[in-house]
């Protein structure tokens, strides 16, 4: 994201009930009751859970549910494959105008119920698409009033560009929720419908007569129902840790391949994710890098904005692709999730595994940032003994200035917040607590509780 306080397609998710709370600053949400809905939690204390993860990884995993032509692959990483074609269909590619001929296979996924009746669902995957293949991810849901959503499109991707332009589909509504981009939302979360239920739906494509496929290893849903606030419960410090995590600045690359969002001072989201993926000992080859322009320092952030690119939303911040191109490191893989305080934080970087926080803020919220934005991506590397924020932040001069420690109070406030005031002085929404996480395909005994202690496996 740019340093700027610009429009952010987010502030949409919820414009509905942001009319409902833009005469007053409480932090109590206005929407009826219901089972998924939480109080604030006294200050030190763990607030409840407000958000629910599905992921299917395992073979027993992909045994469940209904194939057509695809078949559950074991070994140390399951996964799912296309083994015959269900049928073949023409897609024309709205970002080139090509038309061409796919076989196809598909999976739909058991009816998963949320333990947390969402007002929002972010899909993600894990999968390698050699050329010649890439796949498409849906979600149907049903409603807390017993009707259904129509099969919305949650992300058409390769993880190469050779083929198709991996895509997000837009204007996609029923009249009761939208996807934006990457996320599904009902339209009038205040009142009172949620989704209570959701399946998935993954179609793997390949080009006719050959014996191509993708190999999906991870599918997953996050469902969340977080309350409307401008203000939450703070934590308690309770960790004094730093994990040695590469620093890297998008600002390094202003003006270097415009097409993919106007150059590199939008490139927060792929500089972070390469951040990360270098800690966990990804590389990128010469050969990959090849197409960079040699003069570039840091090839491998052009080329993780490139391969994160999204060409509908036209930028390079679409969540589910960011984690994608996480997972196509060897060892790898990557979600979408919602965390509840720092103190989620906390147990992961004990762990030993970063996270990438999306957060907006004016530039008087944050101290010592020097800007405001509308939506950023950041890599939290630890907290000091007071309990402050290390963070790499990538809208930074410099690498060299890339490491920067926030205040804890601040911080926690601006990323987990739902409603805000922009600079203008409107009402609009924050991202409640949104981040990636990256980590090994086989996590350690100690990774694999404290990412289960955060909700997710």
């Amino acid at each position: 994201m740019s340093r700027a306080e610009l429009p952010s397609r987010r502030t949409l998710l919820a414009a509905a009930v942001v009319a409902t709370v833009a005469g007053s600053a409480a932090t109590a949400s206005a929407a009826v009751p219901t089972a998924g809905a939480t109080r604030p939690a006294a200050p030190g204390r763990a607030a409840a859970r407000t958000v629910d993860n599905r992921a299917w990884t395992t073979y027993t995993d992909w045994r469940s549910g209904s194939a057509a032509g695809t078949r559950a692959v074991a070994g140390v990483r399951p996964g799912l494959v296309l083994a015959r074609a269900a049928g073949t269909t023409d897609y024309t590619d709205p970002h080139t105008g090509r038309t061409a001929a796919w076989e196809y296979a598909t999976w739909t996924s058991p009816v998963h119920r949320f333990a947390v009746p969402a007002t929002e669902a972010i899909a993600s995957w894990n999968a390698r698409t050699p050329e010649g293949t890439w796949l498409q991810v849906e979600l149907k849901g049903t409603y807390s009033d017993g009707t259904d959503t129509p099969w919305y499109v949650m992300g058409r991707w390769a993880a190469g560009d050779a083929d198709i332009r991996r895509t997000s589909v837009d204007d996609q509504g029923d009249g009761k929720s939208s996807v934006w981009t990457d996320t599904f939302a009902v339209d009038d979360a205040a009142s009172g419908l949620r989704l209570a239920s959701c399946r998935l739906r993954l179609t793997l494509y390949r080009r006719p007569g050959t014996r191509l496929t993708p190999t999906v290893w991870r599918l997953g849903v996050m469902g969340s129902d977080v309350p409307d606030r401008f203000t939450v419960p703070a934590s308690t410090p309770g960790l004094a840790r730093e994990l040695l995590v590469p620093r890297y600045s998008q600002e390094v690359h202003k003006g270097q391949y415009p097409e993919y969002d106007n150059g590199g001072e939008a490139w927060c989201s792929p500089t972070s994710s390469q951040m990360i993926i270098e800690y966990w000992g990804g590389r990128l080859t010469e050969e990959q890098l090849r197409w960079v322009d040699p003069a570039y320092a840091d090839p491998q952030i052009c080329h993780a904005a490139r391969h994160t690119y999204d060409y509908q939303y036209a930028g390079c911040g679409n969540w589910p692709f960011n984690a994608a191109y996480a997972a196509t490191f060897p060892g790898l893989q990557g979600v979408v999730t919602r965390l509840r305080s720092l103190t989620d934080l906390e147990t992961l970087i004990a762990a030993g595994i970063p996270a990438i926080t999306s957060q907006s803020f004016l530039k008087e919220e944050l101290t010592g940032a020097g800007y405001g934005t509308s939506g950023h991506l950041m890599t939290v590397i630890g907290f000091t003994a007071d309990g402050d924020v290390i963070a790499n932040d990538p809208a930074s001069d410099d690498n060299e200035a890339v490491r920067r420690i926030y205040k804890r109070r601040e911080w926690e406030n601006i990323w987990l917040r739902t409603k805000r005031y922009n600079a203008s002085g409107k009402v609009v929404s924050g991202t409640g607590g949104v981040c990636y996480l990256y980590f090994p395909a086989r996590p350690t005994p100690r990774q694999r509780k404290a990412l289960a202690a955060v909700g997710v496996r």
